[in-house]
């Protein structure tokens, strides 16, 4: 499969899987759950996702980086993959009740013991997947994602229906997992069994620094749940996660897909030992193209979305939202720092500036918590700034790409995400505020962007446009349809 049609299926992947949780958000959170009980299970999951950073442990990309894979290598990654899976498991089990002590909330203890069993599962799909990634197999990854995030979502709605509260949102968790680690199974086999447990120090050595990286990334993400629960509360979190959330999805739904192509395709521009640089703008033009008008929209569009899908009690999500959404614009200009260093033996290197960045994380979110959450939310954006000129020089040695071109870049994409939110802001201007503008004239000002949108990246002639014009002709509607076919039959 080539890297265009790959990024395409991956594409396709997430924007199904974006509509389902998306659906899921809304219906959970408008009809069942407040937004403390949301909260409580943000607490959880962030504390078990510190942990969890370790299921993985660099598999996905030890195995997409290796130069030759036999079935040798296989069995030992999968061995690896269930052993620190039972450890992830066993960690998160343990925690459960002092969490819950440590937060004053006894319901913690069982919602961290659900969240730790479906670590047992994650093997089932840790190499399956790491592997259609190798082979650019991305149509299995499809079938493996959205099939999870639909049992998940039909889970977490059917009991949060029935009265299961945060406990609803734990056991959605618990199913998608098993289900994933199934699905996987049955496109790609590698079962984890019988342990293989020879020849384990280049994976080893591999995975310890590759978890280091993601510690370190994942305290500076998942600390402001912890934070936020213990200074400001549950109600608070539910607010801060939700507008996290949204924006996540939304970013993902954008082009957050097509990151899982990008290892692969650079892994083997460097092997045919072509310069990195070029590639790189391209990326860095079609994330910026496509991404900052999205998230920049999504700021503007804050509170109406928020008001018309989640209703009056969650409208303090708004001004965290466009916040933290204004922050995404500066976090996507440099796409591929923790891949590409990875990729290029640079990892030690990374892991310094990752520890600068989540101690400058985590500070600045101390910092604005003085103020409540909109401190908080306000501490990402000194924070994306701060983020930006850390990394900016690293991966300019690193990747040797021209800073002139990317200004260049940058500055057609701002125009273009300029072009795309004129229409909203007029709309707020000449017909209707945004405290009280409906469903349709908001719809009608997002398809007047997009058309902008197109005609101020023809105008600047974006580098981007030719992508975004050969992945729409390259679409897999056919193909999609019979491959979903044939599994079914």
């Amino acid at each position: 499969m080539s890297v265009r049609s790959a990024a395409v299926w991956a594409m396709v992947a997430q924007y199904t899987s974006f509509a389902i949780q998306f659906a899921t958000s809304v219906v959970i959170s408008r009809l069942f759950l407040s937004p403390a009980e949301v909260g409580l299970f943000s607490i959880a999951l962030a504390a078990a996702m510190l942990v969890a950073i370790l299921q993985d442990f660099g598999l996905s990309r030890y195995i997409a980086a290796l130069p030759r894979l036999d079935s040798t290598d296989i069995a030992r990654c999968s061995s690896v993959a269930m052993v620190f899976s039972l450890l992830v498991a066993g960690v998160i089990a343990a925690s459960a009740s002092p969490l819950a002590q440590f937060y004053h909330q006894p319901a913690l203890t069982m919602i961290m013991l659900i969240i730790a069993a479906s670590y047992l599962f994650t093997p089932l799909a840790v190499v399956p997947l790491a592997l259609m990634s190798r082979a650019m197999q991305f149509r299995g990854h499809f079938v493996v994602t959205v099939g999870g995030t639909a049992i998940q979502a039909a889970v977490a709605i059917t009991l949060a229906a029935a009265g299961y509260s945060s406990f609803a949102l734990a056991w959605s968790t618990l199913a998608c997992a098993a289900a994933r680690g199934l699905i996987a199974q049955a496109l790609r086999p590698a079962p984890p069994w019988p342990l293989t447990l020879s020849g384990l120090r280049p994976v080893l050595d591999f995975g310890t620094r590759s978890s280091t990286l993601y510690l370190t990334g994942a305290l500076g993400t998942r600390s402001p749940d912890l934070i936020l629960g213990k200074v400001l509360g549950l109600h608070a979190v539910g607010l801060y996660g939700r507008a996290i959330s949204l924006s996540d999805q939304f970013r993902t739904l954008i082009a957050g897909a097509i990151g899982s192509v990008f290892f692969p395709a650079f892994a083997r521009i460097r092997d045919r030992g072509e310069p990195l640089g070029p590639a790189y703008l391209r990326v860095c033009s079609g994330y910026s193209a496509v991404v900052w008008p999205g998230m920049v929209g999504l700021a503007l569009a804050s509170e109406p979305l928020v008001r018309l899908l989640y209703g009056e009690a969650w409208l303090r999500t708004a001004p965290l939202l466009t916040m933290i959404a204004l922050t995404e614009v500066m976090l996507i200009a440099l796409p591929l720092v923790s891949d590409l260093p990875i990729l290029l033996g640079r990892l030690n290197r990374l892991l310094v500036f990752n520890l600068i960045d989540t101690t400058l994380s985590i500070a600045l979110l101390a910092i604005g918590c003085l103020w409540g959450v909109e401190g908080a939310a306000a501490s990402r954006l000194v924070y994306g700034a701060a983020w930006l000129a850390l990394y900016f020089g690293f991966m300019h040695r690193l990747v040797g790409f021209d800073a002139g071109a990317l200004l260049r870049i940058y500055l057609r994409s701002a125009a273009a995400t300029l072009a795309a939110v004129l229409p909203l802001a007029a709309t707020y201007l000449f017909w209707a505020p945004p405290a009280t503008i409906g469903l349709g004239p908001l719809f009608a000002a997002t398809l007047a962007g997009g058309l902008c949108w197109l005609i101020a990246l023809a105008l600047t002639r974006h580098p981007a446009l030719a992508e975004i014009t050969a992945l729409a002709a390259a679409l897999p509607i056919g193909p999609l349809r019979r491959y979903l076919a044939g599994a079914a039959a």
